[in-house]
């Protein structure tokens, strides 16, 4: 189980400065890889400051990391020749090495400014790492390169050693990985991950981590990003213009139903859930209308929940486009609820105000009940807090900003 304590501290009304410290202004630059930022913020940020790539360059202790792993990755292709693991674990960080980097980054803290200042004025305002936000900011820095370290393990263990993700069904890698070709391609992965020699000493690990989800075609975590200047760029603009207090509910959540057959487009489900917030829309209920859902149903589908749910509002049931905000990565219901609350928070809708989910009486009850327990067994918190019941279909909720917080073991939608 992740941890909860943050989120009970929330409830109590205890956290401090830090916590508060996230910026509903702050915006990820569309010039980084989308995979790589929403998986592993901060690596990212060390990476585009250019102050902070050339102390963590120049220091001994970890350029002396370096160069022991890129020792062992190497030895791993010359000898592991029919075992994946083998390889895969050259890359993996150990828990001493885990520790050994914590122990520098706490220094480097204190002696490098442009550190201590990208922590301060990138990492905190991001809420990338709010789970941490209670700490002290050298605290959160540690807090999120552990996080970051194992969330690059968890992607090479499933997407090149083949572990089971959580979701095996419609997670899992797409090799078998007793193949001798798929060795093959491991093996290259693994050289062209480690051939330079001046990179840090965490870029071997995330580029075999990205390369391996890009050739095990799991890149959702990007699609249709950059969304800004992209399928949202339409609501956002109506969104600086609107008056909430205009109406009863900030927004209608539609979370979506994936298809099982691999040639359908949009499930029946998705229809009616479709036409079901239609119907509060034109009762002028709520601005906006977000349709949440990823391409998960069936296994490595090519279709989009959210992309079919809008083109069937927009087209078929004539919502202005305008009105309808794309939430394209969610797949499961808790992430419907989280990533609605994080697209909410990032695009400037109210977090104080009710919104409104509408959907299938089974997942709605659900979501009134049950998956309030999985959300913090499964994320760690609750992002979303309870509002009234307006039928078997239609049920209020107020959004929770901790679900800015990156999930680690999940690469796909983390």
């Amino acid at each position: 189980m992740k941890m909860t304590f943050l989120f009970f501290l929330l409830l109590g009304g205890l956290c401090n400065l830090n916590v508060a410290a996230q910026d509903p202004k702050y915006v990820f630059s569309e010039h980084l890889n989308p995979v790589q930022y929403k998986n592993y913020y901060l690596l990212t940020l060390l990476q585009q400051n250019a102050a902070v790539k050339k102390g963590i360059q120049n220091d001994l202790e970890l350029t002396a990391l370096f160069k022991s792993k890129s020792l062992k990755i190497a030895d791993a292709v010359r000898n592991c020749e029919t075992d994946v693991t083998c390889l895969s674990t050259a890359f993996k960080f150990t828990e001493e090495e885990i520790a050994a980097v914590s122990k520098r980054l706490t220094i480097l803290f204190k002696q490098d400014e442009s550190l201590s200042n990208m922590v301060k004025n990138e990492l905190i305002p991001s809420g990338c790492y709010l789970m941490y936000g209670h700490l002290k900011p050298v605290e959160l820095l540690i807090k999120a390169w552990e996080q970051d370290a194992k969330a690059l393990n968890f992607t090479i263990g499933v997407y090149v050693a083949g572990a089971k993700p959580n979701y095996p069904k419609i997670d899992s890698i797409a090799f078998n990985v007793k193949d001798k070709s798929y060795l093959e391609l491991v093996r290259t992965n693994a050289v062209l991950s480690s051939g330079k020699s001046d990179a840090m000493f965490f870029e071997p690990a995330i580029t075999f981590a990205l390369t391996a989800l890009e050739i095990n075609e799991r890149d959702e975590a990007g699609d249709f990003e950059p969304m800004r200047s992209g399928v949202n760029k339409a609501s956002i603009s109506a969104i600086s213009t609107t008056s909430f207090a205009s109406y009863k509910y900030s927004l209608i959540l539609v979370p979506g139903e994936g298809p099982e057959e691999r040639d359908v487009e949009l499930s029946a489900g998705g229809m009616l859930r479709c036409r079901l917030a239609a119907i509060e829309y034109h009762q002028g209920l709520a601005p906006f209308i977000m349709v949440s859902g990823g391409r998960v149903h069936p296994f490595k589908t090519k279709y989009n929940e959210a992309y079919e749910m809008k083109k069937y509002l927009v087209e078929k049931l004539k919502i202005p486009e305008s009105v309808v905000i794309m939430e394209p990565q969610a797949r499961h219901t808790t992430t419907n609820m989280r990533n609605a609350a994080r697209i909410m928070f990032r695009y400037g809708i109210p977090m104080d105000r009710a919104a409104l989910t509408v959907t299938a009486i089974s997942q709605s009850r659900y979501i009134g009940g049950a998956l309030l327990g999985r959300c913090v067994q499964e994320l760690g918190y609750e992002p979303y807090k309870l509002g009234k019941r307006l039928s078997d279909f239609a049920l209020e909720f107020y959004p929770n900003v901790m679900s800015l917080q990156i999930d680690f073991d999940e690469p796909m939608d983390p």
